[in-house]
């Protein structure tokens, strides 16, 4: 059998746009003589809908677009392809996530999922019922069986989570000759390796190949990686260079179950991350040059990662040019180049906007990285507006000495000019905060944390310069020449709010900072368990103490992209209220 996997990049409730798509790849799967082809789950609404499913317009299109597909798909190709339906059980919630498969203009089989996710950025069980039956698809001389994403992923150790159900052995159970998993999987660093690992251990004790089909594409916070692959029991998965299907790319591939040496032929030619060693592996990848635990390869794939989110944050959003300030620190200069290779130098506007503790050499080191982008760059002194500001408080300031209320007046300037910019032109604000600036609080509500989209605040500041280091190091190896100057990386980070200003003035070193934070963040340890792993336990309780009391900031910061186990926003709901009990 020929099993072509189409991991498309559907838009939440785009149905006519998906519904395009869907059409699209199955012809050209039907031309490549595919008998069966693979979308994503919910591939015809989007995914995650969230609470759009209580509105019943929206499931009622989705379930429209379906039966449209029904009439307009090739005959002779049997289509897969996730939905939203109406739930079949008389109890319980009223909605399913479904996967059905499309053949001769009729809805031939149906497969519910069962298992429903509640951590991280998943809240399926607030608007679905569970699946009850499984059963396989019979078709070509095949019993095909499909678990839905979740459903595969009950072996694992995912905490305070424990599933009752197996869909994996009730299928296995079936007699299924091929075991099918449309996913919507979201991309977090080093989870390829987890993915393959599960899907071979799968295919090994069921002895059937596996073929796994991913969303790609970004929506909101979450980002798909699609590399869709396949796995044959008894030999290395088929995904030799992390695919076969590209990275943060649509992309077709098709596998022949029959042929003496099963191998995939990928629609597209021209792809550069599958020229790279496997994720975490190979003779010169597999490495952690830069010591934030993530190879040459890992760092190119999270460049990918948040490049697309930017790209289809700003598409279904409705923007097409951006822009953001350009201080002539690190985390800007990051951004500026990803806004620049998301859409294009033409559609980005950096601004400089010195104050009277800009130094020189920021100033410099932003004119030369636009330049470099070969991007507009424009100069906005704050200094006037921060006069008039000072001159307006004079009186209720009463005197007093500087302190952070002078500086954060100066982010404030800052932020609303760029507000300004975008109201006008209708272009989209890129906030330039990182992971452990948020964490710590070290931000300016209304000033610096402006905007609609943090690209990089699931970043921390430690592998900020591990991709900066790396872009330049691809980039000499290319052209010669560095993006990101030297003197950017090289420099102490600094707000340069107040005369010589550092960031380790009200910071612990990055490098220790980022790793209690990890522990924090990631592992829920307390105080005295950071300790016990030879931390200072005063440092450690202080870092805790400054991450609860900030998560007042953080609610109201833009969204940020998710690329690490534990993001801010959606992946981690805590009280603004409370007390910090774990120092």
């Amino acid at each position: 059998m020929r099993i072509s996997m189409a991991q498309i990049n559907s838009t939440i409730g785009d149905f006519s746009g998906n519904r395009e798509k869907i059409l699209a790849y199955s012809r050209r799967a039907a031309a490549q003589g595919a008998d069966l082809v693979l979308f994503p789950e919910l591939a015809v609404c989007g995914y995650p809908p969230m609470d759009l499913l209580d509105q019943d317009r929206f499931v009622e299109l989705n379930i429209r677009t379906v039966r449209v597909l029904q009439r307009e798909l090739p005959q002779n190709l049997a289509v897969g392809l996730g939905f939203v339906n109406r739930s079949p059980y008389s109890r319980g919630k009223s909605l399913v996530n479904e996967y059905g498969v499309l053949l001769e203009g009729k809805l031939v089989f149906e497969q519910i999922k069962t298992l429903l996710p509640t951590y991280d950025v998943f809240d399926e069980a607030r608007n679905f019922e569970p699946g009850r039956e499984w059963s396989a698809f019979e078709y070509r001389g095949e019993r095909i069986g499909f678990a839905i994403c979740e459903d595969v992923w009950r072996e694992t150790d995912i905490p305070g989570t424990s599933y009752e159900k197996d869909p994996v052995r009730e299928l296995l159970n079936t007699g299924v000759s091929i075991l099918c998993v449309p996913s919507a999987s979201p991309y977090v660093a080093g989870k390829l390796k987890v993915r393959r690992a599960l899907a071979e251990r799968i295919s090994l004790r069921g002895n059937v190949p596996l073929v796994y089909i991913n969303a790609v594409g970004a929506n909101d916070q979450i980002l798909f990686d699609g590399r869709s692959f396949v796995a044959v029991p008894g030999s290395q998965s088929l995904a030799p260079r992390g695919g076969p299907a590209l990275a943060f790319n649509e992309d077709l591939v098709t596998w022949d179950s029959a042929a003496a040496c099963p191998n995939v032929v990928n629609d597209v030619t021209n792809d550069v991350t599958n020229d790279v060693a496997d994720e975490g592996g190979g003779n010169n990848q597999g490495d952690d040059p830069f010591g934030v635990g993530l190879s040459r390869y890992e760092l190119d794939i999270l460049e990918e990662g948040l490049v697309m989110g930017i790209r289809d944050y700003m598409g279904k959003c409705g923007f097409k040019r951006a822009h953001l300030g350009l201080s002539g620190g690190i985390d800007s200069a990051l951004v500026a180049y990803l806004g620049v290779k998301a859409v294009g130098a033409d559609n980005i506007v950096c601004f400089s906007m010195p104050s009277r503790f800009s130094s020189q050499g920021s100033k410099d080191d932003a004119a030369e990285l636009a330049a470099t982008l070969g991007c507009r760059y424009e100069v906005l002194p704050i200094e006037p507006v921060f006069q008039s500001f000072l001159s307006t408080l004079e009186g209720v300031f009463e005197k007093r000495p500087f302190d952070i209320a002078e500086e954060n007046l100066q982010a404030r300037v800052r932020g609303t000019l760029l507000m300004g910019f975008s109201n006008k032109f209708n272009s989209m604000l890129l906030t330039t905060g990182n992971k452990s600036e948020l964490a710590m609080g070290y931000c300016t509500l209304y000033g610096d944390m402006n905007g609609a989209l943090g690209p990089i605040g699931d970043v921390f500041k430690t592998e900020v310069f591990a991709l900066c280091r790396r872009i330049n190091q691809r980039s000499l190896l290319a052209a010669g020449r560095a993006i990101i100057p030297q003197a950017i990386i090289d420099k102490p980070p600094s707000a340069e709010l107040r005369p010589n200003q550092k960031d380790q003035d009200s910071l612990p070193p990055y490098e220790i900072l980022d790793t209690i934070l990890r522990s924090y963040l990631y592992d829920n340890l307390a105080k005295d368990e950071i300790a016990k792993q030879g931390w200072d336990g005063e440092l450690a309780g202080r870092i805790i103490h400054t991450v609860a009391r900030a998560e007042f900031k953080r609610r109201q910061a833009p969204p940020v992209l998710k690329v690490s186990p534990r993001a801010f926003g959606m992946g981690r709901r805590m009280p603004i209220a409370r007390a910090v009990y774990e120092v």
